[in-house]
């Protein structure tokens, strides 16, 4: 059979696999990175100076620092802010782990709040009715690129006297309600993982408007190290420094920042073509009714389009989402999940006695959702086979009773 899909014994659409991510590569990112590697300066240096700056300044902030990750950027807020034991932190479920786990890290308390079926990000009205008087801060994620509803939640941040850190790891481009997400919340943290709009192999950025967090956030991510310990070797010659803190090690590279320096310079050219891939797979899959689709953006809203995800229906399939996905990749098509919620997770349903019905939203969209390749180095033809796939899938996996 022609349409038999190839985990079953046809033939696959693809005969090369379409990964799911790869970043854009510029000349000018070989040539950056080779300029560092020559310098001798491969560690914390003036490149990662350079990157802080242009980065803060893209995202309309005033500081930003480098880090090794979002993970750590997000874990290195709730220090400054002085989370700790007692304390709850409310997020949402439908994420990724490490947004949780950070909260852990800190000997904190995870409250988790459901999420709004429409956009998928977390619902302001749970974030009130998972308030006590131990909550301390909430971090909503702008999910797969999209704001989330920042209004809202900054307003009962003020009310009840909470902290506010936003996880952007999908949302570099995006802007709320005329602001750039970065320059909004006490802090924000980004991500610059290979898969990511701006791509650093590893890496991430936490922004702030705050100069003494900014000041505490750059000696604790260094070993606890008095400022400006990172240049201790250079030319300018020895500073004595003091440990003033027992601090991390959770600093970014010079080659790191060489990498993300080009990559920032052409975050606007690269998004123009994801927006393109969007738009081919909005035209054809918000058509298919045992499928939904991604929202419009919210009104005076720029969603960064990081990820572009689908959700099944299941009362219409004869197979679950994990069946579904394994057949896509037997296809030659790359695809991943974002999220299976955090909640259902091994850990947090062992240790907390999590289970399926506590955030019913949350379960319906991460139980059935998986995600599509959408980056700037794709063809019409990998657009094409893309949606050919998932056509021909739903076709047969389809359940027409």
């Amino acid at each position: 059979m022609e349409n038999l899909p190839a985990i079953e014994g046809g033939k696959p659409v693809r005969k090369d696999f379409l990964v799911f991510g790869r970043p854009l590569l510029f000349r000018e990112e070989i040539k950056e990175v080779l300029e560092t590697l020559r310098s001798g300066w491969w560690g914390t240096g003036q490149k990662t100076k350079e990157f802080e700056k242009k980065f803060a300044k893209y995202t309309h902030s005033k500081y930003a620092l480098a880090l090794s990750s979002c993970t750590a950027a997000t874990e290195l807020a709730l220090d400054i802010l002085g989370i700790g034991p007692g304390d709850e932190v409310i997020t949402t479920p439908l994420t990724f782990v490490s947004t949780a786990n950070v909260i852990l890290h800190r000997r904190a308390t995870v409250k988790f709040a459901d999420v709004d079926l429409n956009s998928w990000n977390i619902d302001s009205k749970q974030i009130e009715k998972a308030i006590t008087k131990r909550t301390k801060a909430i971090i909503p994620v702008h999910l797969h690129g999209r704001p989330a509803d920042l209004d809202a939640i900054s307003k009962i941040a003020k009310v009840h006297k909470l902290f506010v850190i936003e996880d952007a790891a999908h949302a570099a481009e995006a802007w709320y309600h005329g602001k750039k997400i970065g320059s909004i919340s006490d802090f924000t943290a980004f991500s610059f993982y290979a898969t990511k709009n701006v791509a650093t192999g590893e890496g991430g950025m936490l922004t702030t408007n705050n100069k003494q967090w900014f000041d505490t956030a750059a000696i604790r991510a260094l070993h606890g190290l008095s400022a400006d310990a990172w240049n201790r070797y250079s030319a300018h010659g020895f500073k004595p420094y003091e440990a003033v803190y027992p601090g991390y090690k959770i600093n970014m590279t010079d080659i790191q920042a060489s990498l993300g320096l080009p990559q920032l310079r052409n975050i606007n050219k690269s998004a123009k073509t994801r927006i393109k891939v969007w738009q081919e797979y909005q035209k054809v899959f918000s058509k298919i009714d045992s499928l939904i689709t991604p929202a419009p953006e919210e009104p005076n809203t720029v969603h960064a389009r990081h990820l572009y995800a689908l959700i099944l229906k299941p009362e219409m399939f004869k197979i679950d989402r994990n069946r579904f996905v394994a057949a896509l990749q037997e296809e030659g098509i790359g695809c991943g999940v974002h999220f299976t919620p955090v909640h259902l997770m091994e850990y947090y349903r062992k240790t907390f006695g999590y289970k399926l019905g506590d955030f019913p939203h949350a379960e319906r969209i991460g139980l059935n959702i998986f995600s599509l390749p959408i980056y700037p180095t794709m063809n019409s033809q990998d657009i094409n086979d893309v949606i050919e796939a998932v056509k021909k899938l739903i076709e047969y996996y389809r359940n027409n009773k």
